[in-house]
């Protein structure tokens, strides 16, 4: 599963992505729920910024990105944190300001730490099996991927400097 994100369906409701990064659990948490790392990974690439990253993380705390390009288009979503365990867990909602899916999501993410390395599992619950099945059919996978593979690279240059701080 190295550097490969696996994507299932889960259910009637859900989609299951897991990604296996080579960095420790603390500080993937923190590229999840710190702005000036999420700015640097999550759909920051192919022309596209991701330039407004606002987080209240507390349980009732809101979130706000807002992606844009170059030539002006924005892709934007919100939510809300309903549980928060550092640097385990984290749940929240998801709707995005234009709906490409009915309804709103619900994502869980798990970080597990074994031998150095955290594995990353992200369930979104749908509110239906047809909304489900058009995010699996949308390229939401492909932008996902992108994205942990952006995420690697930002864990690399930060775990290279950590080392490099200690020699």
């Amino acid at each position: 599963m190295k550097n490969t994100l696996q994507v299932a369906a889960h259910g009637d409701h859900e989609i299951v992505m897991t990604r296996v990064l080579d960095a420790p659990r603390h500080l993937v948490f923190d590229a999840f729920t710190k702005p000036e790392l999420l700015k640097r990974w999550l759909g920051a690439f192919g022309g596209w910024e991701l330039a407004v990253c606002e987080i209240d993380l507390r349980v009732g705390g809101k979130y706000r990105w807002v992606w844009k390009n170059a030539d002006g288009m924005q892709m934007g979503i919100s939510g809300v944190y309903r549980e928060i365990v550092p640097p385990e867990k984290i749940v929240s909602t998801e709707k995005f300001d234009e709906a490409w899916y009915p309804g709103e999501g619900l994502g869980t993410v798990v970080f597990t730490e074994q031998g150095g390395k955290t594995t990353v599992r992200q369930t979104v619950r749908y509110e239906s099996r047809e909304a489900r099945d058009g995010v699996l059919k949308s390229p939401m996978e492909s932008g996902v991927s992108a994205s942990y593979n952006r995420l690697q690279e930002v864990l690399d240059s930060i775990t290279g400097a950590t080392a490099r701080e200690s020699a």
